[in-house]
C-alpha cells in the first residue's frame, strides 16, 4: 500500500500558509522597536463585525478611535504621540487582545474612573527582563 503525497513544492507553500495564519493572531513584542511606548489607540470601523471583540476601553492611556472603513489596528504610540508599531487585530479573538494589550502593560482600570497606580501614569509598557525599569524617563 502506498500513500500518495503531494508534490514537495505544494508540502511547502501549505506549511507556510499555516505559519502564517498563526502568526497573524501570535504577536510578540519586538521590546527594541518599542522603547518609549507611552500610549496606544485602536482604530477601528464601529459597523464593521470585528469591533464587537474589542474590549480595551477601560485601560489606561489607551483610546477607541473610530475611522470609517478601517480595519481594527492597535497603534503603539511614544510619548510624543510617535507612530511605534501597528499591529492588526482583525484575526485576534477578544482574548488574545486583551492579553496583548495587558502584556503591553497597559492597565486596565476596574471603572472608567478609577485611580491608576504611580507606575502606569507615564509609560504603559514593561522594559525586557533583566533591563533596569524606566531607564529612559
Amino acid at each position: 500500500m502506498s500513500l500518495l503525497l503531494p508534490p514537495p513544492p505544494l508540502l511547502l507553500l501549505l506549511a507556510a500558509l499555516v505559519a502564517s495564519a498563526t502568526a497573524a493572531t501570535t504577536y510578540r513584542p519586538d521590546w527594541n522597536r518599542l522603547q518609549g511606548l507611552a500610549r496606544a489607540r485602536v482604530e477601528y470601523c464601529p459597523q464593521e463585525r470585528s469591533a464587537t471583540r474589542l474590549n480595551t476601553t477601560s485601560s489606561h492611556n489607551l483610546v477607541m478611535k473610530h475611522l470609517p472603513g478601517a480595519d481594527p489596528e492597535l497603534v503603539l504610540l511614544g510619548r510624543r504621540y510617535e507612530e511605534l508599531e501597528r499591529i492588526p487585530l482583525s484575526e485576534m479573538t477578544r482574548e488574545e487582545i486583551n492579553a496583548l494589550v495587558q502584556e503591553l502593560g497597559f492597565y486596565r482600570k476596574a471603572a472608567p474612573d478609577a485611580q491608576v497606580p504611580p507606575e502606569y501614569l507615564w509609560a504603559p509598557a514593561r522594559s525586557p527582563e533583566g533591563t533596569s525599569d524606566r531607564a529612559d524617563l
